[in-house]
């Protein structure tokens, strides 16, 4: 049996990354609309935004080529 823990201290990204690899491919999707839809409520214009450049050791923006 599995206890519930509250302790902000094991909030670890590895944790994140597991209880996010425990969900089906439904809820994953779900919580990923959920999250676009609140980063879109709050920042409408995000939708205008063309041509993503990377941030230096933060994100990697994939392109078509």
């Amino acid at each position: 049996m599995h206890s519930i823990s509250h302790d902000r201290a094991e909030e670890t990204p590895a944790a994140k990354a597991r209880w996010f690899q425990s969900l089906t491919i439904e809820e994953r999707m779900q919580h990923f609309v959920e999250m676009s839809d609140m980063l879109l409520a709050l920042k409408p214009e995000l939708v205008q935004k063309k041509d993503a450049q990377p941030v230096p050791g933060r994100i990697r923006v994939l392109t078509l080529e």
